[in-house]
């Protein structure tokens, strides 16, 4: 049986500022490392939420092996992850998903 990582990335990944060497971030998140400050935008499990902040330490858990996290946004703290929210959501305005953050970033990367 084949190993799944331990998430899945969006296409326009959003990125914190103090964010550095993204392709060795990704790769870490990918297979379960651990990273002291890196906090990641998910899409939210619960009906009435869209999006959820979670330490990276939350994806090495066996039930992200099963089930990848699907990874909007990576941030170097738990403020940054915050900005990159209001950022999405200040865009998703922009372009009139006015309260649909998850429905302006599905359009966004299929068109």
């Amino acid at each position: 049986m084949k190993r799944k990582g331990f998430c899945r990335f969006y296409k326009e990944l959003y990125w914190g500022d103090s964010v550095k060497k993204h392709s060795l971030v990704k790769w870490r998140l990918y297979h379960g490392r651990g990273q002291f400050t890196i906090y990641c935008i998910q899409k939210a499990f619960g009906e009435g939420d869209q999006l959820d902040i979670i330490h990276c330490a939350f994806l090495k858990q066996p039930y992200y092996q099963e089930n990848p996290a699907y990874i909007y946004g990576i941030a170097g703290s738990y403020s940054e992850a915050l900005d990159l929210i209001v950022k999405i959501t200040e865009e998703a305005l922009a372009a009139g998903y006015e309260g649909e953050l998850l429905k302006y970033l599905d359009s966004k990367a299929t068109g």
